[in-house]
């Protein structure tokens, strides 16, 4: 099987972050590219405010189908809790934060930030890295 980072560029050059992360998992997670496309659209763009990048949320879905619990059992909760900080520290790790404003260094979230993101190449140099980066986090982790 490929690395899900391979397939990263194909996937984000018609898809948001949220979106890309999300729907490579989503054969193995049980549900169809196009559910998870749609579950995830609402993520991009930090949540189309820059705040917590895309890649990342679309990462706690993943862990959410993988891990996440359905019942009030407390340890279920506190497990998925933990997995998702483990998660949380090798990204920060790697790019030290989880804010799409201060991983990119614009405010996409603006016409004005995104244009600039745009034309600095954000978009084609740092976020593939980003959703790259939870790919291969996800497959080594979790």
């Amino acid at each position: 099987m490929k690395s899900k980072s391979l397939l990263v560029d194909e996937q984000f050059s018609k898809f948001n972050c949220a979106q890309t992360v999300f729907s490579l998992f989503a054969s193995e997670l049980g549900i169809d590219e196009k559910t998870s496309l749609k579950i995830a659209s609402g993520f991009g763009g930090g949540m189309n405010c820059a705040e917590t990048c895309g890649a990342v949320t679309g990462a706690y879905m993943v862990i959410g189908m993988k891990h996440g619990h359905t019942t009030s059992d407390p340890d279920k909760k506190a497990n998925t809790k933990m997995l998702i900080r483990q998660f949380n520290d090798k990204f920060k790790e790697a790019h030290g934060s989880l804010i799409c404003k201060q991983l990119t260094g614009f405010d996409i979230s603006t016409p004005e930030g995104s244009a600039a993101a745009s034309e600095a190449g954000v978009f084609q140099s740092k976020c593939p890295v980003f959703i790259k980066t939870a790919c291969n986090i996800l497959e080594d982790e979790f």
